[in-house]
């Protein structure tokens, strides 16, 4: 099974998404969003950028 996003709506807070990863735990969450339009431009903005590059913050000076 490949890593899958859901869809969630919660009364008065309104949808955000999860990544859940194939073992089946949750790899991230979304903010909170007002519509499920919203929620899934969300969903598109993280698979395009997917690739983006890490930036090491832990690094002492």
């Amino acid at each position: 099974m490949a890593a899958r996003f859901e869809v969630r709506h919660q009364p008065a807070k309104g949808y955000h998404f999860v990544l859940i990863a194939t073992n089946g735990q949750v790899i991230a969450t979304s903010q909170h969003y007002e519509t499920y339009r919203s929620c899934l431009n969300g969903i598109d903005s993280v698979k395009r950028n997917a690739e983006a590059p890490i930036q090491d913050t832990t690094a002492s000076a």
